[in-house]
């Protein structure tokens, strides 16, 4: 499938500039076989679809292997796709960016082997690519079937790079109001041509660059792995024929599409629900409630447009002024369809069937997303900065959770906000700039089941930077990195911990943050409390003490000082005054939760020791407490958002939708 290009807008009288990007063009979704894959062999499909997971893998291991930047490589902030030529996610192991744009802008029947084709143009990628620094690099596949080769499918890549310009080192500049302080925008183009870099574009790019020889080599890593992936994938179709190798693939998506409807669409009623969260500042205006809001319903089987669930945005906050916007209404959402159907899975009858669901285009025709006019967060009107739209996409994650726990009885995860941006710059001891950046996790919500996980990242297999390679590489040391402790959000089960790093400068440098959750915590559900927020302290107990904005672009660090980061805890699940006191011993044994915490906010009178092994609880003791607290406190909200809420609310403790 071709789509012809958008035309590009008039200019208006008076104007001298183009006042927006291209118009998003439609990708109707639909098969590539008359029967949807119905007479696919299903062994074969198996076979298939493990081929797909392994080339992706494939291709994924060769970036981390070859590639530079501490962000790719070590890492790991990178995702590859296998898209097939109606541009639909084959493989479900990952999110991806859109292969859209570049069938937009580059018919397929112009395409070659051996081109790659490169974009990070924000408002030209179809929603795909959030902020310049990820950089996408797509690689079509060819099949000969004796007519001449023609595109059957693509191989694509896509992560966060160091640099890519712009006014702060990183591209990520806290307090932009505008796209262009942000770094290099390239719209689609060709990066390989037949096989030949494009020498030009490839320099343009690193002339732009504060890490031109990082970047580089990541590029390469990425289009060579791209390559690589086409050729195992075209192999594919060698061995089985374009007929069969597509008619799995067309039965892989239905599968997906079924089995969601089955298992996880089942299990939300019919009906509609509304619920809200927020981003608690853009970088630029004094920190607010930035909303965004979801109404879901769900339609019932004799629907006229078929038993989907719809997710209405409207309500959303409008576009901030400073760079926590996201581009998500481009093609019917498809990208944010993808991103957010993950949640779903918390549906599933077990956990390890959860894990056994993929995400992949098959979710499309299930969810149906209407969004508000021009103008919010979501939907930003060009040059609207957004390299911080990672505010909003996440807490969308947590907003789709929280409307679908009132509609189910609470049975989903409490909140996470398990990605933040930190990292120092300045010059080494060698006198050499130098850029760390690093993504570090936080703890996941505590669910109906089981307790949150610690220190988790929603990039799969993404990780914290080894403090063996960064003490190595840069000029300090990690005196600490371990569990936050107290982090979690108490309840019945609690919420995962963050992390605690301490870094101790040993040159002048620079601290930057681009980070969410410091006024705000992640909320519990079902009488679970708010876990801790984030917090950077540089010098703690010294006589320079002070608390860092969480979004921040060069706050000054001495030699000799420590940076003291303590990322988010995930919400609890549950009345705290019910869980396990056994599991709150264990909990102050581990250093999870202090002694103090085990009493105020679990009700558990311990006795014994941690110094000698004896402790334990009073049982008749802690019944009484728990008692007592239980009567005093007052009717609870079915959601908890913890302290900071009222500190940008006006003093409200809770919004109309945190209650059932």
């Amino acid at each position: 499938m071709t789509a012809a290009p958008a035309t590009e807008p008039a200019l208006e009288p008076g104007r001298t500039t183009i006042p927006s990007a291209k118009a998003p063009t439609q990708f109707p979704f639909g098969s590539l076989t008359g029967d949807a894959g119905a007479s696919a062999d299903p062994v074969l499909v198996e076979i298939v679809q493990g081929s797909l997971a392994s080339v992706e893998m494939e291709v994924e291991t060769a970036i981390g292997r070859t590639s530079r930047s501490p962000m790719i490589r070590d890492a790991h902030d990178f995702r590859a796709g296998i898209h097939d030529r109606l541009l639909r996610k084959l493989t479900g192991r990952s999110y991806s960016a859109l292969v859209h744009p570049i069938a937009r802008d580059f018919p397929l029947e112009e395409m070659r082997p051996g081109d790659v084709f490169f974009h990070n143009d924000v408002y030209e990628s179809e929603g795909g690519i959030g902020h310049l620094p990820d950089l996408c690099v797509t690689v079509p596949v060819f099949h000969d079937a004796g007519n001449g080769p023609e595109v059957v499918a693509f191989v694509q890549a896509f992560g966060h790079h160091d640099d890519i310009g712009g006014a702060v080192p990183g591209s990520m500049p806290s307090h932009a109001t505008s796209v262009f302080e942000e770094g290099l925008m390239v719209p689609p183009i060709k990066l390989w041509d037949q096989g030949v870099p494009v020498r030009s574009a490839l320099r343009i790019m690193t002339r732009n660059s504060r890490m031109p020889e990082s970047l580089a080599a990541d590029l390469d890593a990425e289009c060579s792995a791209c390559l690589m992936g086409a050729q195992r994938l075209g192999e594919l179709f060698d061995r089985y024929g374009r007929d069969v190798v597509e008619s799995c693939f067309d039965a892989i998506i239905d599968r997906t599409t079924q089995t969601y409807r089955r298992e996880i669409l089942s299990k939300i009623p019919v009906g509609s629900w509304v619920w809200e969260d927020y981003a608690e500042h853009d970088g630029v205006d004094e920190p607010q409630l930035h909303t965004q809001r979801i109404t879901l319903t769900r339609t019932p089987a004799e629907d006229p447009d078929g038993e989907r669930i719809i997710i209405d945005f409207a309500g959303t906050s409008p576009q901030a002024k400073g760079p926590i916007n996201h581009c998500g209404d481009y093609s019917d959402g498809v990208f944010l369809k993808k991103w957010l159907a993950p949640i779903l899975r918390n549906l599933a009858d077990t956990p390890e069937r959860m894990a056994e669901l993929d995400v992949n285009e098959g979710i499309i025709p299930l969810i149906e997303m209407r969004f508000p006019p021009k103008g919010t967060l979501l939907t930003p009107e060009f040059p609207a900065p957004t390299n911080a739209r990672t505010f909003v996409i996440l807490r969308l994650l947590g907003v789709l959770s929280g409307v679908v726990a009132k509609a189910v009885d609470g049975r989903m995860p409490a909140d996470q906000e398990t990605i933040r941006y930190t990292g120092v710059y300045g010059d080494d001891l060698e006198g050499r700039p130098y850029l760390m950046r690093e993504v570090l996790g936080g703890g996941s919500g505590g669910r109906y089941y089981a307790d949150g996980e610690d220190t988790i990242h929603v990039v799969p297999d993404s990780r914290n930077l080894p403090s063996e390679f960064t003490e190595s590489r840069f000029p300090f040391l990690v005196e600490k990195l371990g569990l936050a402790m107290d982090s979690g959000g108490a309840g019945q089960f609690r919420g995962g911990l963050g992390y605690e790093k301490h870094i101790r400068m040993l040159k002048d440098g620079h601290f930057m943050s681009i980070a969410d959750r410091s006024i705000l915590a992640c909320w519990g559900v079902k009488g679970g409390q708010a876990g801790r927020s984030f917090e950077v302290v540089i010098d703690p107990d010294g006589p320079n003490e002070r608390i860092v904005e969480a979004l921040a672009d060069d706050e000054p660090v001495k030699a000799g000082e420590v940076i003291r980061i303590r990322t988010t805890g995930g919400g609890g699940w549950g009345d705290p005054l019910v869980r396990d006191p056994e599991m709150v011993v264990r909990d102050v044994v581990w250093r999870k939760v202090s002694p103090e915490a085990a009493l105020a906010d679990y009700g558990v009178v311990l006795t014994g020791s941690l110094d000698d092994d004896s402790l334990g609880f009073d049982a008749d003791a802690t019944e009484r407490h728990r008692a007592e607290v239980g009567a005093a406190r007052p009717e609870q909200a079915f959601f908890h958002r913890g302290p900071g809420y009222a500190q940008l609310s006006g003093g409200a403790t809770v919004a109309d939708v945190d209650w059932l």
